[in-house]
């Protein structure tokens, strides 16, 4: 098979993971939250949101559920483009019908405007171990097999050396919200981060969609430390949709919320993002879990203290 010249992205991490392969130059077209690494900015943006990404997590909920219930993808994709960029290898996902375009929609674009010789790579990562083999599978796509468990064998080490680092350190029960309203406890991967990060986690499953919660199994919990990552959401705008949160009646009474231990996390960048980063985003929970051990692991302006 022919090593592809020219590529789509379709949503961030595969960007993300195209760029660590060192394959930008090849990179023609990508999705409208494609942002990282920053010199993919400009490039033609081929995807484009039906719900507004600036609401509130309840109004953000509710117009997803009424496109859902009319059977429609929450995400438009502009064939203009894509006729115009001509890639021959596309890279998106079916991990989550709510995170980027459908899978069904690209293949039905693939097959309208574009030839039938196009490449399409779906992702569909559960947990770290399937984020390893989606790069291992656009490596195998793009000819940089070589550079692939170059990459790989990096990201573990670092995972490695943050587990010895928190291993023998106390382990506080965690809360990391993918949602506030309503509420949604973290799932696929964030178990496994918030273990490598020095935490103890039992809202969700490793490997498991993200579930919903409820303000009373949340109480009941105690968390001692509250991690918000809203899907898609920057810390500011998380801050901006705090209201849903702290005017809860039951707010107040959480552990974590009396220790003055709940932050704020960069989801958009980092814990949403299957790609190479969620390693920044296990140094961004152990900083957050073990301030004085890990002081210095996370990225600059990544989180906040609510």
């Amino acid at each position: 098979m022919p090593v592809p010249a020219r590529i789509v992205s379709l949503l961030p991490s595969s960007t993300e993971i195209l760029c660590a392969l060192g394959l930008r130059d090849r990179l023609v077209g990508v999705s409208h939250e494609c942002d990282y690494p920053p010199d993919v900015i400009g490039l033609p943006t081929l995807t484009a949101p039906k719900v507004n990404p600036r609401g509130t997590s309840a109004a953000i909920d509710a117009r997803v559920r009424e496109i859902v219930r009319e059977g429609l993808s929450v995400y438009r994709i502009d064939t203009d483009v894509l006729q115009t960029l001509q890639p021959d290898l596309i890279v998106t996902q079916d991990q989550c019908e709510v995170c980027a375009v459908s899978l069904p929609e690209v293949e039905e674009a693939v097959r309208c405007f574009l030839t039938p010789d196009v490449q399409v790579i779906s992702l569909r990562p559960q947990r770290l171990s399937d984020i390893w083999e989606d790069i291992r599978r656009v490596a195998r796509a793009t000819g940089q097999e070589a550079a692939a468990e170059t990459l790989i064998h990096s990201l573990k080490k670092r995972i490695w050396q943050l587990e010895q680092t928190t291993r023998h350190l106390p382990r506080p029960r965690v809360a990391c919200l993918e949602w506030l309203d309503p509420l949604m406890a973290a799932g696929n991967w964030v178990p496994e981060l918030v273990e490598i990060a020095g935490g103890e986690y039992a809202l969700a499953t490793a490997g498991a969609q993200s579930p919903a919660l409820t303000w009373e199994a949340l109480v009941a919990y105690r968390p001692e430390v509250i991690v918000l990552m809203p899907c898609g959401f920057t810390i500011r705008q998380t801050q901006s949709d705090l209201p849903a949160l702290t005017s809860h009646p039951q707010w107040s009474a959480l552990p974590a919320v009396q220790a003055n231990q709940v932050f704020i996390v960069d989801g958009s960048a980092y814990f949403n993002r299957p790609g190479p980063r969620l390693v920044e985003s296990a140094a961004i929970l152990a900083e957050i879990l073990h301030p004085q051990q890990c002081a210095g692991l996370a990225p600059a302006d990544a989180y906040v203290r609510v």
